[in-house]
């Protein structure tokens, strides 16, 4: 697992912490929005949802464009893949523990399951 970057990937989880910007990445997965569009689904201004998008800013998962007075976001998955990498590793764990406690329960299942009755097929 690489380290090296974990001022850039502590920023991509800090930006993920929110359900706003985790909103706002969906839909902008979908394509380009300008700072209104984001803003619209929730109840807030034009500013809040400008402050919102420099987190991600920050985080390298958007960019922004300034076309006049419009600024037009889009998603850069690329960070997102530096996080899943992290992830991953933790899935690894998490699955071979899966599979031990799925081990034992069929065992503890075989152990206690009623013995097979005996007598004429019906």
């Amino acid at each position: 697992m690489v380290e090296s970057s974990a001022p850039a990937l502590d920023a991509v989880f800090q930006a993920l912490t929110d359900p706003t910007r985790r909103a706002m990445l969906r839909s902008l997965a979908a394509g380009e929005r300008n700072i209104g569009e984001l803003a619209a689904p929730f109840d807030m201004s034009l500013a809040a949802a400008s402050k919102h998008v420099k987190v991600l800013e920050r985080a390298g998962l958007v960019q922004r464009a300034v076309c006049g007075r419009t600024h037009v976001c889009r998603l850069d998955p690329a960070p997102l893949a530096a996080a899943d990498e992290w992830l991953r590793f933790y899935e690894q764990f998490w699955n071979r523990r899966l599979d031990a406690l799925d081990a034992l329960l069929k065992a503890e299942d075989l152990a206690t399951a009623p013995p097979p009755r005996k007598g004429k097929p019906r």
